[in-house]
């Protein structure tokens, strides 16, 4: 969309998410939409306006359950938002919570709703387990025998092959078009910008001590406690490793190219659970209700890149969004890019200052610049937090709209890599208040 559009203000007015919960090698306590209520129900209850005077509500979910399908729709009806409201869900991998700001975005724009919930939601520790294709035949087969006697043939035909499950988290794990899992793209990425084990380690351990140091500070102000229905409750993320090193994150082994890779469990990000939630508001909204403006959404930008290097998607998608506005990287004030992997971020930060790689992949005259490492990522990110896929997306913009706040800083871009072979960024604004 050309700069010049008129077009109609969007703002985010409020948010929240759950504490990002690190999968342990079991179900988690909290459904995706269980996570995706506790975020909603905290944000809306302090609203001063009824759940059902919202016009939509959009979350992104990449796995959800057997009986969460349409996660939106079930999360608005037990968010209270009524028969009548109309909701939807949204999936664009790893973006997919960018994806249903986007979308909320564009039916606001477009003067379709005036407030609309939107957000990200995921519970990888209950990604479905799928029966393979040898199970489902003979079940098939079974359920059309009609007598006693074919039905025992059928059973004689079992064979063990058929027990072993699919696990459909690792299949979303993996670019079914390039046969490489995301940590062999992130292996791709250190090979190709010279990304040693160190620089990634050093990476990811400052992403540990970030986090920390904004949970000591009281900076993860959008974060609320999360309740179970077994009586437990968890008022923090809990895979930040406030004791690692670079000693030890060095004794881990390289997992997805065993005998000459670099990428481990403590340089990638971890596999979680939780839900972030915003609330998108014309300005028409803010006005009628009063509400306060955490941030203006300026404009999105999504790109395509090679499934087999799915961590640059950022470079483009960024570099794109910044041309379209005659923006440098250095008129950006502070960033949010997704930490996937440690070799993922580094590789895209090589990627922006390269005039070579600039040129020949951007069409720039020159490189799109150095970010300054202390304006990016700096209350951490996925390697520490976690990456609830569906999610991520959501809390980025989230979060970066709190630095902007909290740092009275003007501007600032949100930025993820996706799998398959995409980048999305959204670039946003500090309004102290919404004019005339």
């Amino acid at each position: 969309m050309d700069k010049n559009t008129t077009r109609r203000e969007v703002y985010i007015v409020d948010g929240t998410r759950t504490p990002f919960l690190k999968v342990r090698g079991k179900a988690g306590p909290l459904s995706a939409t269980d996570l995706a209520l506790n975020a909603g129900r905290e944000l809306l209850e302090r609203q001063p306006f009824a759940p059902s005077e919202l016009g939509e509500v959009v979350l992104g979910c990449v796995m959800p359950s057997p009986d969460e399908v349409n996660i939106a729709r079930v999360v608005a009806l037990r968010l209270g938002c009524g028969n009548a409201m109309p909701a939807w869900t949204v999936q664009r991998n790893c973006a997919s919570g960018m994806q249903a700001i986007d979308s909320g975005l564009k039916d606001i724009m477009a003067g379709r709703h005036d407030l609309v919930l939107v957000g990200g939601t995921e519970s990888m520790s209950r990604a479905p387990l799928l029966l393979n294709d040898g199970m489902v035949n003979w079940l098939g087969e079974l359920s059309s025998a009609k007598t006693f006697v074919a039905k025992l043939k059928q059973y004689a035909k079992f064979r063990p092959s058929y027990l072993p499950p699919v696990f459909s988290l690792l299949k979303g794990l993996t670019d079914p078009t390039v046969n490489l899992s995301m940590g062999q793209t992130a292996e791709n990425l250190a090979y190709r910008f010279k990304i040693t084990r160190e620089q990634m380690d050093a990476f990811s351990l400052a992403s540990h001590e970030k986090v920390a140091a904004a949970q000591d500070k009281g900076y993860l102000k959008e974060v609320v406690p999360a309740y179970a229905y077994s009586g437990d409750y968890f008022v923090a993320d809990d895979g930040v490793r406030r004791d690692t090193s670079m000693e030890k994150l060095a004794q881990l082994k390289p997992i997805f190219d065993k005998k000459f890779g670099n990428v481990t469990a403590g340089n990638s990000s971890q596999v979680t659970d939780g839900a972030a939630m915003l609330l998108l508001a014309s300005k028409e909204a803010v006005k009628k209700y009063q509400l306060p403006v955490l941030a203006r959404i300026a404009d999105v930008e999504w790109a395509g890149v090679d499934p087999a290097e799915m961590g640059l998607g950022p470079v483009y998608a960024t570099a794109h969004l910044c041309r379209r506005y005659n923006l440098h990287a250095s008129d950006i004030d502070y960033w949010e890019l997704n930490e996937a992997f440690a070799a993922q971020v580094l590789a895209c930060l090589a990627a922006w200052e390269s005039d070579e790689y600039c040129q020949k992949n951007l069409g720039l005259a020159n490189a799109f610049g150095k970010i300054d490492r202390a304006r990016l990522n700096i209350d951490g990110g996925a390697i520490a937090l976690g990456h609830p896929v569906g999610a991520s997306g959501a809390r980025i913009v989230l979060h970066l709209a709190e630095v902007l706040k909290r740092e009275n800083a003007q501007r600032g871009i949100a930025t993820i890599c996706i799998g398959g072979g995409q980048g999305g960024a959204m670039l946003i604004e500090n309004v102290s208040s919404v004019g005339g």
